[in-house]
């Protein structure tokens, strides 16, 4: 898919995008494709080369566990249902990593409700903070969201009813369920949204250029393109990993979307391929009963 650069200088617009002229991009790029174009750059799932959160997940206090927990769910937009297909139970998980969309989408919708645009220093940190999973970035924007009361308040309006961000700091430590991970991913990819057209590609397009090393998870369910954001984390207290996926997948001729959520892992490399496992089992499933 072709992209044309435009100048550093350029701010990225997060206000509506009906105006004349106005196109949506990103902000060191001019985004031209659709939202399931994009879905088909990403690269395929390879090693992961990461290492664990450093300080912007911050410090945990767990219950040491014997047993890993994996819960996932699915929704077909190709047939939306009004809830997603959940398998394991539907409790609270630390997100880690993922919740930078979260704190992304916060960026977006207050930038939306003050009708101004992002800066460039915005956009080069939300940019290293998706693709690349940059804490330091995520420091930046999380406190520039206004930390957890500000992601709380967005997530109020997207109706994630389950999820609470981290405190002192800590946004790796929010805690979420896999369903208010859907209703996120479908306030992004489908549906009603509180974020303009503009805000979900800008959201999306990200989500496609995930470096190589961070590429598994959902993706292996796909058997095309997909958008994705991972999370790892390992326990200071019991040396256990916390492993997440969450995205949107194209199996077939259906578009997914898909979160799993892990924790209790003995490993970084067991747990992503327990999620991996997790998420083709639930895909299929879906597509099973699609």
């Amino acid at each position: 898919m072709p992209f044309r650069p435009i100048p550093r200088t350029t701010t990225w617009s997060a206000r509506t995008h009906g105006r004349r002229g106005r196109r949506a991009g990103l902000c060191a790029v001019l985004l031209t494709g659709s939202v399931a174009t994009l879905l088909a750059v990403g690269p395929t799932a390879t090693a992961v080369t990461g290492t664990s959160e450093r300080s912007g997940a911050g410090a945990t206090q767990a219950t040491a566990t014997s047993e890993a927990r994996v819960t996932t769910a699915v929704l077909d937009l190709d047939q939306p249902a009004d809830k997603p297909q959940v398998r394991g139970k539907d409790v609270p998980y630390d997100t880690a990593s993922i919740i930078k969309v979260d704190i992304l989408t916060a960026l977006l919708l207050q930038a939306q409700d003050a009708g101004r645009d992002l800066t460039q220093q915005d956009c080069t940190q939300a940019e290293a903070m998706i693709e690349r999973s940059d804490n330091d970035a995520a420091n930046a924007l999380w406190r520039r969201i206004g930390a957890a009361p500000g992601l709380d308040a967005v997530n109020k309006r997207l109706g994630l009813s389950s999820t609470v961000g981290g405190a002192g700091g800590k946004w790796g430590l929010t805690r979420t369920t896999v369903t208010d991970q859907i209703r996120l991913l479908r306030a992004v990819f489908g549906g009603e949204s509180a974020l303009t057209t503009t805000s979900r590609n800008y959201i999306s397009a990200l989500m496609t250029r995930i470096v190589a090393g961070q590429s598994w998870g959902v993706s292996a369910a796909s058997d095309s393109g997909w958008a994705l954001k991972n999370g790892w984390l390992q326990r200071s207290t019991t040396g256990l990993w916390d492993i997440n996926s969450v995205g949107r997948v194209t199996s077939g001729t259906h578009h997914y979307l898909v979160a799993v959520l892990s924790d209790g892992n003995a490993s970084m490399t067991g747990g992503i391929a327990a999620v991996e496992r997790a998420a083709r089992t639930a895909v299929s499933s879906a597509r099973a009963t699609g």
